[in-house]
């Protein structure tokens, strides 16, 4: 885990050989969904173990079938709430709760419309109760313009006041951790990898596409209006 210097409390993932060659796959414009949800879900596991170092523990006595010594209880482990926005961290989320198994779970759908405004629109938002022992971990692949998490961070602090929240993503772009930390400066992010730069449309260079549409298909729309039929 390596920590970035321009801002506090943001960390990447790029020392980690492993990691590199799981993002190098899900960059890939060959890989297909499965492999494409199959990698999110790694990720998401192996930074839930990273993240498991920065989370408090308390010794304890333990005895083995032979004597007594010391061990742990991760007491932070167990007061996790893990926020999935919809639809592309639902493979981030399978994998980190492999790891906070404990952890409650809210769910907020969050759209970024086109630019150059990218209004946010949000549709349904369920989110339990937040502890002030509660570490929260936002889970979104892709932190682009920022626009998005922005949103969903000050929707979460209507439930409550945690002792951490937690950025976790895939990708970051510098455009939108920058605006993430100076809204909220205590929020810590946590990526794979911080990319380049946004383009125009507000996506991730190099990046990896439209993490939602390569892990689960690219959705089609279908007029919802009732259709008028005329009598001849």
């Amino acid at each position: 885990m390596r920590k970035d210097k321009r801002w506090k409390g943001v960390y990447s993932f790029e020392d980690s050989p492993f990691l590199m060659e799981v993002l190098t796959e899900l960059r890939d414009k060959n890989t297909d969904s499965i492999a494409f949800r199959k990698g999110l879900v790694k990720l998401g596991r192996y930074m839930g173990y990273e993240l498991t170092k920065t989370m408090e523990f308390e010794k304890i006595k333990v005895e083995t079938p032979l004597e007594e010594t010391e061990g742990v209880i991760a007491k932070d482990r167990k007061n996790v709430v893990i926020i999935t926005v919809l639809r592309a961290a639902i493979p981030l989320m399978e994998g980190l709760i492999k790891v906070l198994e404990h952890a409650r779970v809210g769910i907020i759908s969050a759209s970024r419309g086109k630019p150059p405004k990218f209004e946010i629109e949000m549709k349904y938002v369920k989110i339990p109760h937040i502890r002030p022992e509660d570490t929260v971990i936002v889970a979104d692949p892709m932190i682009a313009t920022g626009s998005t998490l922005i949103k969903v961070i000050q929707e979460v602090k209507k439930y409550g006041t945690p002792k951490r929240i937690i950025v976790l993503g895939v990708l970051a772009a510098p455009e939108g951790i920058e605006r993430i930390k100076k809204e909220f400066p205590e929020v810590e992010v946590f990526v794979t990898k911080i990319d380049r730069e946004l383009n125009a449309k507000g996506y991730i260079l190099p990046g990896l596409g439209d993490a939602g549409d390569r892990a689960f298909g690219e959705p089609i729309k279908v007029s919802t209006l009732p259709q008028l039929h005329t009598i001849e």
